[in-house]
């Protein structure tokens, strides 16, 4: 592959006992992570040098990093730069690493004993310990809400108040949702997983930052923990030898493998929109255009059932053809034949979306909502809500359309949560 571009590197902000961060001096607000060939466990009582683990993590980070953003999760991370080292905004990290649990396991189970080992939690559980250096030597000890509360961190000038630690706790479940759905494609089971939170230190928003690799996470294939593919196998060698180590490598590179196929569709799905004249384009690019942020792929067409329900007929026909996984959207306002003579005519979903006018609206809208007997087709007035209904059909076989539904869900609580706090710091 191409050789990386030269960087000029700037200060050392930081090395850690996997990987060193530099700033950027000739791109300002962006640092480096160089990844190392180091692994360690027990806050590097064990530690050891494992050739080739710098470009694995860093392969497994990038790829982890690229699937979040694509669904919508703000991170840190901006582009790979070369087998051991990718771009990232600079962010001042908050100092607490963020745990959500799938799974009764680890440190859970001795904290709280009694709990059977594998228990499944659901909902999942989430918890937060110190990433203090000076806390190394107690094991990063669990912390309360209130600790965090207490400790008014303020990283790049943001002060971590009760909302700003809602938005991370939110952020944390749904990033572990995403990543859960994900391995679930390839038969894996995310037991738990760590994360860390920085705050960019330009805007000063909270952003996923560090690292997501094979040391973040329990990660069992087929559900078996005999099969486990994570750092857990290098904590439970009871005995470091290169013959252990090359297990453990091999395991890591299995993960570094497979984490690229999460970047893959399972099923292309589509959204026809079928419209009853041009009158209606507008409408209808709404919904294209809120389809394509799912990415889900939307075709418009014209047709009218009342005018022309041969060629309407057809052009269903044409799309039940080709065995693609099919929604229907109908658009027709004054009375709405389409919805209903396509929902009569195919076993695919088909979603009402009629284009409602302030005259004659509230009349024209029966169309759509008093079907006769035996057809199934919904109703949705609005063209983003109608999208948002074919995405979730299709996020039911598509971890990547779903994921982006999830991440959607998220950022629309933060928007709230953070309207909020500004209108109450408004008020004071």
């Amino acid at each position: 592959c191409a050789a990386a571009p030269r960087l000029k590197l700037g200060e050392k902000l930081n090395e850690g006992k996997t990987k060193q961060i530099f700033l950027l001096e000739d791109q300002p607000g962006l640092v480096l992570v160089q990844s190392k060939d180091q692994i360690t466990a027990g806050n590097a009582v064990r530690k050891d040098q494992m050739e080739g683990k710098a470009a694995i993590a860093n392969g497994t980070a990038s790829c982890v990093f690229r699937l979040l953003q694509d669904s919508g999760i703000k991170t840190a991370f901006v582009k790979r730069h070369s087998d051991t080292a990718f771009i990232a905004t600079h962010c001042e990290m908050i100092p607490i690493e963020w745990v959500c649990r799938r799974g009764g396991r680890g440190s859970f189970l001795k904290r709280n004993p009694g709990v059977k080992k594998g228990s499944r939690f659901s909902p999942r559980k989430r918890e937060m310990s110190a990433a203090l250096r000076q806390d190394d030597a107690n094991n990063d000890p669990q912390w309360s809400e209130e600790q965090l509360l207490e400790a008014k961190f303020s990283p790049a000038g943001l002060a971590i108040g009760q909302c700003e630690v809602d938005v991370m706790s939110r952020s944390t479940v749904a990033i572990f949702e995403i990543l859960e759905k994900s391995w679930a494609t390839q038969d894996c089971t995310l037991v738990d997983m760590k994360i860390e939170f920085g705050v960019n230190v330009k805007t000063q928003e909270i952003v996923l930052a560090d690292v997501i690799d094979n040391d973040s996470w329990r990660l069992w294939p087929a559900g078996d923990r005999s099969q486990q593919k994570d750092k857990q196998v290098y904590r439970d060698l009871k005995e470091v030898t290169p013959e252990a180590m090359q297990m453990v490598k091999r395991n890591f590179e299995w993960v570094s493998e497979r984490v690229k196929l999460l970047l893959e569709p399972r099923a292309g799905g589509r959204v026809v929109v079928l419209m009853g004249s041009t009158s209606d384009l507008a409408h209808c690019e709404k919904i294209r255009k809120a389809c394509t942020s799912y990415g889900v792929r939307c075709i418009l067409r014209v047709t009218s059932a009342h005018k022309g329900p041969d060629e309407t007929l057809r052009i269903k026909a044409e799309y039940e053809g080709d065995g693609v996984p099919t929604v229907f959207v109908a658009v027709a306002g004054r009375s709405n034949g389409l919805g209903p003579v396509m929902s009569g005519n195919t076993a695919y979903p088909v979603i009402n979306c009629p284009p409602l006018t302030p005259d004659w609206g509230a009349q024209d809208v029966w169309s759509s909502l008093r079907m006769p007997s035996g057809l199934g087709c919904s109703t949705v007035l609005s063209p983003d809500a109608a999208a948002q209904f074919a995405a979730q059909i299709f996020g039911l076989t598509d971890h990547l359309v779903w994921c982006r539904l999830r991440a959607s869900m998220l950022n629309t609580w933060v928007a709230l949560k953070l309207a909020d706090q500004k209108l109450q710091a408004c008020s004071l």
